[in-house]
């Protein structure tokens, strides 16, 4: 009878000692720094919330948390390294809405998808952003009928930047073409900011952006913004009339949002939402984010989860629609 009092004394020590110690790792997340990924080059739209966001989870956290912007393959290659990422909340994703569209392009074009939605978990959304139709100030387009009009005269003349084929800066102006039946040449680069660049070099044309990555050029007299993706007005831009006010009924939105690898453990995902959530609201980091030109539009785990499943959705018919690109 002794020994199997002290066998199950023995046994209960051991229960609760694992308990204890199991209690203790997860209270003790994050012990080291969290890496954000971001799979697109600095000067961007994810660069531009992730930066801020960073700083401020560090500071909730009480953890350095490092900024690694992975950039190749229109993001697909950040993307893909962060899903194939120890799920163990040390490796965070900073995506945007493109993450929805490149499983979709993988497949048009035969090839093994670098990752697939269900690998991620949303944490949340932080952005998103109505895309912007930008020109050179010194172009001959003052409004977007101009532009409409001298593409379909000269069909294939003119050229468009984009951050890479079917990413976030592609996909839309190929649906602007097809609602306004004119024709362009699409050259991709590595990233938004790269593309950027090209435009105010002469190189191409006209990009579709989001607001945060222009809107300091266009102030600065060196953009001219034609028309937006978006239902109403801009804030960040008034007077910029919407594609479907000038009779071109498409919308598309350059959100961007906070990812974990799906297998991060609940805990983990509760405090990290909590954490970003205050993130959210802190009004120091909404006024940077808010003067780049992408107000806050904060979206928890739950509503986000929605969101992204009917926004991928039809980001998924749009790629379709374009078809095989290589």
């Amino acid at each position: 009878m002794n020994r199997r009092r002290a066998n199950a004394a023995l046994a209960l020590t051991v229960l609760l000692a694992t308990a204890t110690g199991a209690t203790h790792a997860q209270s003790t997340w994050p012990d080291r720094p969290i890496t954000m990924i971001v799979p697109f080059p600095p000067g961007g739209v994810a660069d531009t919330v992730a930066r801020p966001v960073a700083e401020a989870l560090s500071r909730e956290l009480k953890q350095t948390i490092v900024v690694e912007n992975k950039v190749g393959a229109g993001g697909a290659l950040g993307i893909g390294q962060a899903a194939r990422a120890a799920a163990d909340g040390y490796t965070l994703l900073l995506s945007l809405s493109s993450i929805s569209i490149l499983p979709e392009a993988d497949k048009l074009l035969d090839r093994k998808p670098a990752y697939t939605l269900n690998q991620f978990k949303p944490i949340a959304r932080f952005t998103a952003d109505p895309t912007v139709l930008v020109v050179r100030a010194d172009a001959p387009w003052r409004t977007l009928d101009e532009f409409v009009q001298d593409a379909r005269r000269k069909p294939g003349t003119f050229n468009y930047g984009s951050s890479g084929n079917y990413g976030t800066m592609h996909v839309p102006m190929e649906m602007l073409k097809a609602s306004a039946a004119f024709r362009m040449t699409h050259i991709p680069y590595t990233g938004a900011g790269p593309a950027i660049v090209a435009l105010l070099a002469g190189q191409v044309d006209a990009v579709a952006s989001g607001p945060s990555t222009v809107v300091q050029q266009i102030q600065a007299g060196k953009l001219r913004a034609l028309a937006h993706w978006g239902g109403g007005a801009l804030a960040a831009l008034p007077g910029v009339p919407s594609l479907t006010q000038a009779g071109y009924p498409v919308k598309f939105a350059q959100w961007s949002a906070l990812f974990v690898p799906s297998k991060t453990p609940d805990d983990v995902v509760k405090r990290l939402r909590a954490a970003v959530a205050a993130v959210a609201a802190d009004p120091a980091v909404r006024q940077i984010i808010q003067k780049a030109g992408s107000p806050i539009e904060y979206l928890d785990a739950p509503e986000f989860q929605a969101y992204w499943e009917l926004d991928a959705n039809t980001m998924t018919e749009a790629v379709r629609k374009i078809g095989k690109v290589e």
